[in-house]
C-alpha cells in the first residue's frame, strides 16, 4: 500500500518495494558461475557475438553484489562492472535514477559511466546495472582491513593532494543547473521553504518505522527535534547525499581523483545536508586532539572554504540541524536497516550487516552530543 506521507514520489515507491520484499523466501547470492550464465543471456541480446569470461564478485560494498567481469568483441577486451541489488539493501534506491544522474554529471565531476542499466530487472534476479570500470582505490593500500570509508587516515601526503578537489567536486556538485538538466526521476521540494527538509525528515521516519528499529528514547528526542526545528531551505540544489572519503575513486601516487561514487542517495535539496554529511565523525579522523572531516580538512577550515569557493553563505542553525539529522539518519541505517536485511536474509553481506550495527552507540552518543550543544544563532 503507497505510504500518503508527504515525500519526493520515487521514495514511496522505494518504500513499497520494501514493505513487498520483506515477505519474500530467503535471498541467496549469486554464484560466479550464474551471473557468467546471466551475463551471457543479456549480451546474446544486447551485443550478438560478444563473450562474457573472468567473472568474479568484488569485496567490500554494504548495498550491491559487484562483480567484474571481461566483454570480449572483435579481438576487444574490456573491463566492466556488474553492480546488482540484493533483494533488500542496507540503503534502498533506484537504478534507473543513479544512472540518469551519473549521464547527467558525465564532464561535471569524474562520475563512472553506466553501460547498460536493467531498472526492472527484466535479465537479472534483481536490479542492475553494468558500469565502465574506473582505475583507483578507494583507500591507502596500507590502511588495513576496515570497512571502507570509517576512519580512513591518508596521510599528510594523499591529504595534501586531494583535499582541493574533494571540496572544488562538492561545489561543482551544488552548482550544477538542475534545472536545466534532463532529470525526468528527480522533483524538485519547492511548494514552501521547508518542504526540503520535510521531505528528507519524512522518508527516513517511515523507513524507521518499517524496519522497526528499537525504540530509545534519544531516538525518540531527536525525531521530535527535528519535526519541530526544520529550516527553510531558499537555495535548492543538487546534494549527493553520500559524500565523504571512501566513496571515492583515486590514484594512489598522483593522488587524483577518478570517480566519485555512490549517487544513489542524491536529490534535490539543501546543500547544508551534504555538508552535515561530510562533518560527521564517524567518516573523520581525530588526531592529536583535532578532527578532521573525512581526514581532509578542519571542521571551521572546511566551512570556511566552502563557503569561499561556493559564494554561499552556510547558515550555522540550518548546518546544526542537518549535523542532527545526519547522526539521525546514519543511527537509521545502521539500527534499523541494515539489520532488517539481515534478520530476514534478504542480503548478502548479511555479516556486514550486523557487525555495522555496533557503530549503534556512536550514533546515539552523536545524538546526544548535539542535542546538548546551544543551538547556534
Amino acid at each position: 500500500m503507497t505510504t500518503t506521507v508527504e515525500m519526493e514520489s520515487i521514495y514511496k515507491k522505494i518504500l513499497d518495494r520494501r514493505t513487498a520484499n520483506r515477505d519474500l523466501p530467503p535471498y541467496r547470492a549469486a554464484l560466479s558461475s550464474e551471473i557468467t550464465d546471466l551475463l551471457a543471456g543479456f549480451f546474446k541480446k544486447e551485443k550478438p557475438g560478444a563473450t562474457v569470461s573472468g567473472v568474479r564478485r568484488v569485496g567490500g560494498g554494504a548495498s550491491k553484489e559487484q562483480f567484474f567481469f571481461t566483454l570480449s568483441e572483435a579481438g576487444q577486451d574490456e573491463q566492466y562492472l556488474l553492480r546488482m541489488d540484493p533483494r533488500i539493501a542496507i540503503t534502498e534506491t533506484d537504478r534507473e535514477r543513479e544512472h540518469i544522474l551519473l549521464q547527467a554529471m558525465d564532464g561535471v565531476v569524474p562520475v563512472p559511466k553506466t553501460a547498460w542499466v536493467d531498472p526492472n530487472a527484466e535479465f537479472f534476479p534483481q536490479s542492475a546495472a553494468i558500469m565502465h570500470v574506473v582505475d583507483g582505490v578507494t583507500k591507502p593500500s596500507d590502511a588495513g582491513v576496515k570497512v571502507t570509508g570509517l576512519g580512513t587516515w591518508l596521510g599528510e601526503d594523499l591529504r595534501a593532494k586531494l583535499r582541493d578537489q574533494f571540496l572544488d567536486y562538492l561545489v561543482a556538485i551544488h552548482a550544477f543547473d538542475w534545472r536545466s538538466a534532463n532529470l525526468p526521476t528527480f522533483e524538485a521540494p519547492d511548494a514552501d521553504p521547508k518542504q526540503a527538509a520535510r521531505w528528507s525528515f519524512n522518508y527516513w521516519r517511515e523507513i524507521w518505522r518499517l524496519d522497526e528499529g528499537e525504540t530509545r528514547p534519544i531516538m525518540a528526542l531527536a525525531e521530535q527535534w527535528l519535526a519541530n526545528n526544520m529550516p527553510d531551505c531558499d537555495d535548492l540544489c543538487l546534494t549527493h547525499g553520500d559524500y565523504r572519503t571512501g566513496n571515492y575513486l583515486f590514484e594512489e601516487d598522483t593522488g587524483r581523483i577518478t570517480a566519485l561514487l555512490d549517487w544513489e542517495l542524491a536529490r534535490i535539496g539543501d546543500f547544508h545536508e551534504d555538508l552535515g554529511w561530510v562533518l560527521m565523525q564517524i567518516f573523520g579522523t581525530i588526531e592529536n586532539g583535532t578532527f578532521r572531516a573525512s581526514d581532509l580538512f578542519e571542521r571551521e577550515e572546511f566551512i570556511r572554504e566552502y563557503e569561499k569557493r561556493s559564494g554561499r553563505t552556510v547558515n550555522r542553525k540550518t548546518l546544526h540541524y542537518y549535523d542532527i539529522l545526519s547522526s539521525w539518519k546514519a543511527y537509521i541505517i545502521v539500527g534499523a536497516n541494515g539489520p532488517a536485511a539481515a534478520r530476514s536474509q534478504h542480503n548478502h553481506q548479511d555479516v556486514l550487516l550486523t557487525f555495522l550495527s555496533t557503530t549503534i552507540p556512536m550514533f546515539a552518543d552523536d545524538l546526544v552530543r548535539l542535542l546538548g550543544q546551544e543551538e547556534p544563532q
